[in-house]
């Protein structure tokens, strides 16, 4: 069955499920394989539990005769032509967002300016990879006016493989980063997989918005030769320009817009709730974006000063002992640099920071944690605990625990009081349980 009608099949039945523990009555269960399952196994279960049809790529699990079994030769390819069948039947506006660092919190602050003017659909959480993305793309409802799709990568071709499904009519890059080296095998691998976002829109009259205050990006872009672009940054030159007021500690910063649709010599003041001076590049995409497509300068502002965020990024959480700067969900040696910087920068009194390894950093991973203690000792942070095995190998003074469950040992024996703590480290160390115990 070729993918236009299985297509007419989800036009009957609009609901996707690859988690057999969740089937809608109607739905369609797709047989997705992982590291520990096989979707195809659980393809029966899921017509019992209430979807009409399963998509298997394993022969042996379609029944015979019974046309509620639909097989593919791949189940996951199956799933992203699928979802750019339906992102097809919308001649929407698309940004697509990818970057080291910064993805999605550059997506929500852009959704949240779109919101004030537009019906947005945007991805949900962090879903921005080969499973999410196309989750994402068929929640596209004809309802809604624009899509704001997020993009992971963690090996070389990773964006160009997604963005042949989201099809973006414009977009970004956060930043590129030391991040998932391992991966990648050098920064330049970075450079070239975030790069082709670039190379989509280059080929198809995309336009860019472009952070002309990094030279990376700027560099990637020039290389490009691209036609359309809308710049933003912190030089006098760019079309959104900005400057970081304050961090105490949430960022307050300036902003202007010259040439833009709606370009104004006003100079305007926002005070966010979100924490660090490295959001400030953060902010200023989403103006851009924004005033493209026509939101006015009041209603941006309105939208970036109500943004709280979520998920563990540059939150400021106040405790009954101390005032927390959770950012845990993820860590590279870019990040946190920025956080460790940013936290210098802080006009606040009796500094923590309890940092975590980063992960999938390969062969350079023994010199980015000890650049980063280095960074640490020069910051003049009053207490740091260092939280990991790659950080246990530094050379420094600071206090080294092996995982978290000696942290959490520590905070119960001497419960730190009064401070601003900084918390960030990848995922895996797990930093993000210590909030509850602070």
């Amino acid at each position: 069955m070729d993918i236009q009608e299985i297509y007419k099949i989800y036009r009957q039945h609009p609901v996707v499920t690859t988690d057999s523990r969740s089937c809608p009555a109607g739905s369609i269960f797709i047989a997705l394989k992982g590291a520990s399952f096989d979707g195809n196994r659980f393809a029966e279960a899921a017509l019992q539990k209430g979807c009409s049809y399963a998509v298997v790529d394993e022969a042996e699990y379609a029944k015979a005769g019974d046309a509620r079994f639909i097989l593919v030769d791949d189940a996951l390819v199956t799933y992203k032509e699928l979802a750019r069948a339906h992102r097809r039947r919308f001649g929407i506006p698309v940004i697509g967002i990818t970057g080291t660092n910064g993805k999605t919190t550059s997506k929500e602050l852009i959704s949240a300016v779109l919101s004030e003017k537009f019906n947005v659909h945007a991805t949900e959480a962090n879903y921005n990879n080969d499973v999410g993305v196309p989750r994402t793309l068929l929640g596209i409802r004809p309802e809604h006016d624009i899509a704001v799709i997020e993009m992971g990568a963690s090996h070389p071709g990773d964006i160009e493989k997604l963005v042949r499904y989201v099809e973006p009519t414009c977009g970004l890059i956060t930043n590129v980063g030391r991040a998932h080296l391992q991966g990648f095998g050098s920064f330049e691998g970075v450079k070239r997989t975030k790069g082709e976002l670039y190379d989509f829109l280059k080929a198809h009259g995309g336009l860019l918005f472009l952070n002309e205050s990094n030279a990376d990006l700027t560099e990637m872009a020039e290389q490009r030769e691209f036609d359309r672009i809308v710049t933003y940054g912190q030089d006098s030159t760019a079309d959104v320009q900005g400057q970081v007021v304050s961090c105490a500690p949430f960022l307050k910063f300036t902003w202007r817009a010259l040439n833009t649709p709606q370009p104004s010599s006003n100079t305007y003041e926002v005070q966010t709730r979100l924490v660090g001076s490295y959001n400030l590049d953060n902010m200023l995409a989403a103006i851009s974006v924004g005033l493209h497509f026509g939101v006015t300068a009041q209603q941006v502002n309105h939208a970036l000063e109500n943004y709280i965020p979520r998920n563990n990024r540059s939150q400021l959480t106040e405790t009954a002992h101390n005032r927390l700067i959770v950012d845990a969900y993820n860590a590279n040696p870019s990040s946190m640099s920025a956080a460790i910087e940013n936290f210098r920068l802080m006009q606040v009194e009796n500094k923590m920071a309890i940092l975590g390894d980063m992960r999938e950093l390969g062969e350079a991973s023994g010199e980015e944690h000890q650049r980063v203690a280095g960074e640490l000792e020069a910051a003049g942070i009053d207490d740091v605990w260092l939280v990991g095995e790659e950080f246990g190998k530094t050379q420094c003074a600071f206090r080294k625990f092996r995982d978290v469950e000696e942290v959490k040992a520590e905070i119960e024996r001497r419960r730190p009081e009064g401070h601003y703590i900084l918390i960030k480290g990848s995922n895996g160390i797990k930093l993000f349980e210590l909030p509850a115990l602070l």
